[in-house]
């Protein structure tokens, strides 16, 4: 835990919530650029799953040399520079758009988690050691709040830059004999990504200044250095169970939120309904966070709130593959962007796949905390391999749209379960492994 004033701890937690809107914003933007991307380069669903692969497993190849950095320049500058990058990856959609390269849209989706990456690094453990460890999940939370509200924001704003009228495109391109045409619909096509990415290029230069010349609170170093242990990294098992839920967590939890648009798309829906899906996602989300900060831990313990979210989880995936996909209703709903009333079209299937997001809310915001509980001088190196885990957001997404071009798109959720018995044995056994031995 930190030493530092009221006054220091408001702060930091200010700044830490700015920062997880950001990478909101930036992540959930995934679920837009799919059937975008799916449509302007002409992609089957196995290669557009490329877009997740190469945002996600930046994670793994940049969390231990982001730690290294961190090493080297510090929290607050290691911030600033994940910004910078990000910045980078932004502006590589211009050229990209230009081009209609999918290649350059991966390299700069893959800049983009880079960045990401660096900052998570850091920004994750100071939020889990900014308090009391039994209330890190509370914090976190709090910080998940912050980090979802931008994601229900950002698929809907992309949405309304780059989305609208892509059925007429679609149906054009089907009638159409001639390449050329084809071609000079898609290269229009991908030309709406070009303000929407120079805009978010621009805060994200203008954020990372502002970080760069702001006093941020920083990690009680000298309390890190008074705690010294023989034992290695390996002498903590419950840590690595903790990687391997989070990789399945992180894996499920982008399934659930970045496939939903296509797969009502596939099931024939109009993609003026389909396009709040990640949204809606991302509301059920939110709303599990508002639970966890009321509940952990005076009603209920971080591990049994995991425990529930795993059932859920299982749950609503059967649900979502047993109802049959022509059953559908209207939800009544509020387009943020322009804040008026609309009714759209949602499958019963791809309700439950939305309420995933309140079984997978609790799910990060609790193995950090387990994970990470009485490391002490390892902290930074677990935290590195926790965020190494992110790449399951990149390895299972991938392999939903293989088993969706096999199968179908609803099939393909079958993946999901194994995700979620591994997060329950994590909750039921997998926390303590070796925790006696400390």
């Amino acid at each position: 835990m930190m030493k530092q004033s009221k006054q220091q701890y408001i702060f930091g937690i200010i700044i830490i919530g700015v920062l997880y809107f950001v990478f909101g914003f930036v992540t959930w933007l995934n679920g837009t650029l799919i059937p975008f991307l799916k449509l302007a380069c002409q992609l089957n669903d196995f290669l557009a799953y490329f877009v997740t692969f190469a945002f996600y497993i930046s994670y793994f190849i940049m969390a231990l040399p982001s730690s290294s950095i961190l090493e080297k320049i510090g929290f607050k500058n290691g911030i600033a520079a994940g910004l910078f990058t990000m910045a980078i990856g932004s502006a590589l959609f211009i050229p990209a758009a230009y081009m209609r390269s999918y290649i350059l849209f991966l390299i700069g989706l893959f800049v983009l988690g880079s960045g990401l990456a660096l900052m998570q690094t850091a920004v994750n453990p100071y939020v889990t050691i900014l308090g009391p460890i039994e209330s890190a999940a509370k914090r976190i939370s709090i910080m998940g709040i912050c980090n979802k509200i931008a994601g229900i924001l950002a698929p809907l704003i992309l949405a309304t830059f780059v989305l609208s009228g892509t059925e007429e495109i679609t149906r054009e391109i089907g009638m159409s004999i001639s390449p050329d045409r084809i071609n000079s619909l898609l290269d229009t096509m991908a030309l709406r990504l070009v303000n929407p990415y120079i805009a978010m290029t621009i805060v994200l230069l203008l954020l990372g200044f502002l970080i760069r010349f702001t006093h941020l609170p920083d990690i009680d170093k000298k309390e890190e250095k008074d705690k010294k242990s023989e034992k290695s990294i390996w002498h903590y098992p419950y840590m690595w169970m903790g990687v391997i839920a989070l990789f399945f967590y992180v894996g499920v939890e982008v399934i659930a939120g970045d496939t939903v648009i296509q797969y009502g798309k596939s099931l024939g829906i109009g993609i003026e309904s389909a396009k709040y899906y990640t949204s809606l996602t991302l509301i059920a989300m939110v709303i599990g966070y508002f639970i966890g900060v009321a509940l952990i831990p005076k009603v209920i313990s971080q591990r049994h709130a995991l425990i529930g979210c795993a059932v859920t989880g299982i749950i609503c995936v059967i649900c979502a593959l047993s109802v049959s996909s022509e059953v559908q209703f209207q939800f009544p709903f509020i387009d943020i962007t322009s804040f008026r009333p609309i009714t759209m079209v949602i499958p019963y299937t791809v309700f439950f796949i939305t309420l995933l997001g309140l079984a997978n809310a609790l799910v990060w915001p609790i193995i950090w905390p387990l994970a990470l509980d009485g490391l002490e001088q390892h902290t930074k190196k677990a935290s590195a391999l926790l965020i190494m885990a992110i790449a399951g957001g990149a390895i299972l997404p991938l392999l939903y749209g293989r088993l969706a071009d096999m199968t179908n798109t609803q099939q393909a959720y079958w993946i999901a379960i194994p995700c979620y018995i591994v997060i329950l044995f994590f909750s039921v056994y997998g926390y303590k492994i070796g925790k006696k031995n400390i």
